[in-house]
């Protein structure tokens, strides 16, 4: 239980780094992002270590779902360190810094959101586990609550523009106009992918 208490640990992380970055600004609370994820990779590193010894290896549904969160886990480090200025973000933030658009960003706010569920769930069919899978509901809910004080809050504070792509871009759930508008190279614009 002590890894999905540091995995939680983690989000409270994340929202402190948030409300810091539109707050007070304190500099020590600045690596509250970098600290939840190293919180967050080593919860999930003890989950999956306490079930290592039980995973059927070499079966179809173990390979299936490990390649499925590799996959899921790559689209979620390249979404998030990526497919944005990683210094304009996470080291010395932009003073006027502007909404990602294009790329998996015009898929929907926030598609980190969908890659990370993914991973997780797909950790839990792949090693089974009744910790897994309340890590993967449990981090996955507390992600979204993130999300939504991002989206409501923080974002609206920190981008200018940030009205107008809620208007533009669904919030989680891709449709079809930003499926289309996602893989199609607009004119004078580049794709991120």
């Amino acid at each position: 239980m002590s890894y999905i208490f540091l995995g939680s640990l983690a989000f409270l992380l994340f929202m402190i780094y948030d409300v810091n970055s539109i707050t007070a600004k304190y500099r020590l609370l600045q690596s509250g992002f970098f600290l939840g994820c190293i919180l967050l990779i080593a919860a999930t590193g003890g989950l999956v270590a306490a079930v290592w010894t039980e995973i059927a290896w070499g079966t179809a549904r173990t390979t299936i779902f490990i390649t499925l969160a590799v996959l899921f886990l790559l689209l979620l480090i390249y979404t998030l360190f990526f497919a944005i200025p990683f210094k304009g973000t996470y080291i010395k933030p932009d003073m006027e810094p502007e909404t990602c658009t294009t790329g998996f960003y015009g898929l929907c706010r926030h598609p980190g959101v969908l890659w990370f569920i993914g991973f997780y769930f797909s950790l839990w069919l792949a090693f089974s586990g009744a910790l897994l899978l309340l890590a993967a509901i449990l981090f996955s809910l507390l992600n979204l609550c993130y999300i939504i004080l991002q989206d409501r809050v923080i974002f609206m504070r920190i981008f200018a523009d940030y009205g107008d792509y809620k208007k533009t871009t669904p919030f989680l759930i891709p449709n079809r106009h930003s499926i289309k508008s996602c893989f199609i190279r607009r004119k004078g614009q580049h794709s991120e992918i």
